[in-house]
């Protein structure tokens, strides 16, 4: 367990909703379980980061964004490609659309942390399989 916790913390997830609550809430969720964590209410910052995270964790329906389309535009950039990006949402077919974006895997809200967490511990192992393996 403590070989897993300092691997963790080492970790940078950076979560992008417009939501303040949500962003909080998994801040302080994600902190708690040893992750480094950056938020940030603007899909749009994502395609200028100076500092690459780990794991983008990134809401569908943000304010004047589209983050399919963030996901999408992340995935083309060689810079970018290789960050793990799970979508997380309350729209229907989720796993369509998160496929289509490119995304790694997806979250459908409300969800529970417990999921949350074994998402991101599955994305941040080498050998995860992606989501372009197909929705169920």
């Amino acid at each position: 367990k403590k070989l897993i916790m300092q691997h963790k913390s080492k970790r940078t997830i950076m979560v992008a909703d417009d939501d303040l609550s949500i962003l909080e809430c998994v801040k302080l969720m994600l902190e708690f379980e040893g992750y480094t964590v950056q938020t940030t209410p603007m899909g749009n910052s994502l395609l200028t980061l100076q500092e690459l995270p780990d794991l983008i964790l990134l809401d569908i329906w943000m304010s004047g964004v589209d983050g399919r389309e963030i996901c999408k535009l992340l995935k083309a950039d060689p810079k970018t490609s290789h960050i793990p990006v799970l979508l997380f949402s309350a729209s229907t077919k989720l796993c369509l659309s998160a496929s289509e974006a490119g995304a790694d895997d997806y979250l459908e809200k409300p969800f529970e942390m417990d999921d949350l967490l074994r998402k991101i511990a599955k994305l941040l192992t080498p050998t995860s399989l992606n989501l372009q393996a197909g929705c169920a």
